[in-house]
């Protein structure tokens, strides 16, 4: 008898060619699933967004001190433009867990494709203050800025979803 990957190549005297000439049943290996703990999940994309958030704010007062960004209008932590920043980056670090769960649940190699989408996500984010007005320091403010938050998103979130998620063996149907 000759075995060929899972499967049985009987001779003519082998124990399986009797009868109908038929072969063994092969049994098919468990389908390997992954199970996510979405309450841990969100759990740290709700830490992220807040995390996300912070870093906005904080990236505003260091620039504002080290670079005397201080429009008259605005109070210490800055103007609206600071406020619509920590609710953007917010939103983001949940869109991102959002975008992890689906990924998790549906995807093989999951947190690889998180990874390219966050990395080209925050690129984009980078590159878009140099595409409006103003003066290079305050657009290169911005873009580090929109790094760091990137950054940060990109780690929690995906430190989170792997912390969530554990592959079992599933049943065959």
């Amino acid at each position: 008898m000759r075995v060929v990957g899972n499967y049985r190549n009987p001779g003519p005297q082998d124990e399986y060619s009797q009868g109908q000439g038929g072969y063994p049943p092969v049994s098919q290996p468990a389908p390997v699933r992954t199970e996510v703990n979405a309450g841990r999940l969100w759990a740290g994309g709700v830490a992220a967004a807040v995390v996300a958030a912070l870093i906005g704010l904080v990236g505003v007062l260091v620039a504002r001190a080290v670079f005397q960004l201080s429009p008259k209008s605005s109070s210490a932590f800055g103007d609206d433009a600071t406020v619509q920043l920590c609710v953007v980056a917010a939103l983001a670090a949940l869109m991102a867990t959002g975008i992890a769960h689906l990924l998790l649940v549906s995807t093989p190699s999951p947190l690889s494709y998180f990874g390219w989408i966050v990395g080209l996500l925050t690129v984009a984010a980078v590159v878009v203050p140099f595409l409006g007005s103003g003066s290079l320091v305050v657009r290169l403010s911005e873009a580090v800025i929109h790094l760091v938050i990137g950054i940060a998103i990109g780690g929690l979130v995906s430190n989170a979803a792997g912390s969530a998620s554990r592959l079992t063996l599933g049943e065959n149907r």
